[in-house]
């Protein structure tokens, strides 16, 4: 039974060039989730309906509810809403934040972490990253997903671009999200303390060589 097994490897599935926007370079998107599970000789598939899709670079294996069991974190578009972030387990979603609210609308995801040390899990990403560039930070607590903090003029993606650059480091005092200003000229150290997100400059932006050191806490 899955429910008490580890997720050991998430992929997605049957391309689709149903949802045209081609933010991540191509028109190409995935209409199913594949979770498998140890021990499981069955692949669990998360199969979604005509109007949406996976938009994104690959599913995120996290314990997100603090269980001991690993669930998927994965950016899933809406034709008419835009893109959302959504948990899923080989039950089926879990919990998502609200949807964009308009097509061709993205979302690129930061990290999923327990960001200050509270024991619950966050999860960040960058809203619209090339139009808002808003950093915001979503708590899972009692099942669902809370807004806890946002910061505008920061960003970690360009249109076009395959991957999702920065992420999330420790170089010893606890966790930073690592993104870009809005300009893309310099890095950012984000933090989070619960209450409020604070933004710190790390150095000249000079492609993802810069961010790869910045990762390495160098």
């Amino acid at each position: 039974m899955w429910r008490t097994k580890a997720m050991t490897s998430a992929r997605y599935t049957e391309p689709t060039t149903r949802y045209p926007h081609g933010v991540l370079g191509d028109t190409i998107e995935h209409g199913t989730l594949e979770l498998r599970y140890d021990g499981a000789g069955q692949a669990y598939l998360i199969r979604l309906p005509e109007e949406r899709v996976f938009e994104d670079t690959r599913p995120r294996i996290v314990d997100v509810d603090a269980d001991g069991l690993p669930e998927a974190v994965v950016v899933e578009s809406h034709r008419d809403r835009g893109a959302r972030l959504a948990i899923y387990n080989a039950g089926g979603l879990v919990a998502a934040t609200p949807y964009i609210g308009r097509r061709n609308r993205w979302l690129a995801p930061v990290a999923v972490a327990d960001l200050d040390g509270d024991g619950m899990i966050e999860l960040a990403y960058i809203d619209r990253p090339h139009l808002a560039k808003t950093l915001r930070v979503w708590r899972f607590k009692g099942g669902d997903l809370r807004p806890v903090g946002e910061l505008a003029g920061l960003t970690n993606h360009r249109i076009g671009e395959r991957d999702i650059a920065g992420g999330l480091r420790n170089c010893g005092q606890g966790p930073e999200m690592v993104v870009a200003r809005a300009d893309w000229q310099r890095l950012m150290a984000v933090r989070f303390d619960g209450g409020q997100l604070g933004a710190r400059d790390i150095g000249s932006h000079e492609g993802r060589g810069s961010f790869a050191r910045a990762l390495a806490c160098r």
